[in-house]
């Protein structure tokens, strides 16, 4: 995860730099971005309260997000990553994955369940998709069919998300 390649040109000090940065982040914001987008839009679409979307939003974001730091960083470890690059690959992925999340809480808190789902899906796209050009930029790729392919997959678990939002409810009965 923390991988890096040092380049053979002057400015290559900047760009393995540049690209440490952004590996330390990716995985947290990809996985905040995606899940947020995902529960706002799933139980958007079950009508449930405010309250259980940013309940779930908060679970995600501590609780999954730990397993996943926590899963990182033992991966890095059986990479035999130096320590610290182990610690500060974890400490990154957690806060941005936390960073993420919590915006999509101050989304929904700040409007009205359709107006959070639009603005969920919107803030979503467009951070997914800026990261995604980040990423190919610095890999030397072209950034449409990068950020295009990304999106693509987002929109399948949003879609996903949605429909089970909207089946469960329908298939178990409410809770008394």
């Amino acid at each position: 995860m923390a991988r890096h390649v040092v380049e053979e040109s002057p400015s290559g000090l900047l760009s393995e730099r540049r690209r440490l940065q952004i590996n330390r982040f990716s995985f947290g914001a990809t996985a905040g971005v995606v899940a947020g987008m995902a529960l706002v839009v799933g139980l958007g679409a079950a009508a449930v309260p405010k309250s259980v979307i940013v309940s779930s939003l908060l679970i995600v974001a501590l609780a999954d997000n730990l397993a996943d730091s926590l899963s990182i960083h033992v991966y890095q470890e059986s990479e035999r990553l130096e320590p610290g690059g182990a610690f500060l690959a974890t400490a990154t992925n957690f806060a941005s994955r936390l960073l993420v999340s919590l915006s999509f809480v101050l989304l929904v808190l700040a409007l009205p369940i359709r107006g959070a789902v639009a603005a969920a899906l919107a803030w979503g796209l467009f951070l997914l998709g800026l990261l995604s050009w980040m990423i190919a930029r610095q890999r030397g790729v072209r950034p449409i069919p990068e950020v295009a392919k990304h999106l693509l997959v987002a929109v399948v678990v949003i879609i996903v998300a949605g429909f089970i939002g909207k089946w469960i409810p329908a298939l178990l009965p409410i809770d008394p």
